[in-house]
């Protein structure tokens, strides 16, 4: 992605040193060599992206491909036998673990982290500062197709139990993941997917907008009009504060209106979350100790907190770090 030199940059030396001077476990040798390609999530990317940098301060020899094409695209180059790694905001979907094993692929599931997703808007946009689920689903969801202005969901909006009625009679501008991506699986997940079961509609966004799975390419849209709705990963949000606007979402009409920070995903208040996983390919892993090496880095401190947060993402409480090296630990083949 072009952003990644961006987020990468910022502390690169200070995190060299500080893995030089935790060794990085057992990827500590310099005489290791091999491949590993990374596809799947773009919102997981910039943090296994940074891994594999620090990764290669210590073992220059090995070849590290990190690329950011979509969850679902990566779990379809993952369940191929075609990738090592798989980058994923959402767990793996019962359709793929079908593919992985009708193709004899076995994975280890990983957690590292936790993200919430940010619904923007422009900073011109002063009519809009908090919106619940109803509003969202009003405006975003499968039964606003068609909808042109903000106003236009007023009538949804309000038999939806919709805090933010009535919608500013403006341009309903909306830039948001595609369905290639996690994020938009996720948000779907937890937005649309219930209320649309209970009113017979398609677990889905509204198809008639700008749907990328490029994050700068969302921000870029939603930055362009004033009016306009989306939504995108916390990281990207943060680290483009100055050109969008985070609106405050509450989950039901009672329900407070929560900002999207570090500290309210951290703590669960903030109703717009979900973890962030790795996926490790069991016989590539056997097969090479690189990829040993590699994810051994990825679940040390290093990689579950440091670089977490110079990527802008939230940390994984301690507890869940611990378990996600008991996981690695204990389902990682023997060399």
């Amino acid at each position: 992605m072009g952003r990644r030199g961006g987020i990468l940059g910022a502390g690169l030396a200070a995190l060299s040193l500080l893995a030089a001077a935790c060794g990085g476990g057992s990827a500590s040798g310099s005489d290791l060599t091999g491949e590993i390609f990374v596809s799947g999530s773009s919102t997981v990317e910039p943090i296994t992206a940074l891994v594999a940098e620090l990764f290669n301060e210590e073992n220059p020899g090995v070849a590290l491909n990190v690329e950011g094409p979509g969850t679902g695209d990566g779990f379809e180059l993952f369940c191929n036998g075609e990738t090592d790694i798989s980058d994923a905001s959402r767990t793996i979907a019962d359709e793929e673990i079908e593919v992985c094993e009708q193709n004899g692929i076995e994975h280890i599931e990983l957690e590292v982290a936790i993200d919430g997703m940010a619904v923007l808007t422009s900073p011109a946009n002063a009519a809009v500062s908090c919106l619940n689920f109803g509003d969202l689903y009003a405006l975003m969801g499968p039964e606003s197709q068609g909808f042109d202005t903000w106003s236009d969901a007023n009538a949804l909006g309000e038999e939806l139990g919709g805090t933010a009625t009535p919608y500013p009679d403006a341009p309903l501008v909306m830039t948001a993941p595609g369905e290639e991506s996690g994020t938009y699986d996720s948000f779907v997940e937890l937005v649309f997917e219930g209320m649309g079961e209970e009113r017979g509609a398609e677990a889905a966004s509204r198809p008639d907008y700008q749907a990328s799975a490029n994050d700068n390419v969302i921000i870029e849209g939603i930055a362009g009009s004033d009016t306009s709705l989306g939504w995108v990963g916390f990281a990207f949000y943060v680290q483009n504060q100055e050109v969008v606007k985070a609106i405050e979402i509450a989950e039901g009409s009672g329900s407070e209106c929560v900002a999207a920070t570090e500290e309210t995903i951290a703590g669960g208040t903030y109703p717009l979350q979900r973890s962030l996983y790795i996926y490790v390919n069991r016989a590539k892993a056997e097969e090479s100790e690189a990829l040993r090496a590699f994810v051994d880095f990825y679940v040390t401190d290093i990689g579950l907190v440091e670089a977490v947060q110079r990527v802008g993402y939230v940390t994984l409480p301690e507890e869940r770090q611990e378990a996600t090296a008991q996981a690695w630990d204990s389902e990682k083949p023997a060399s």
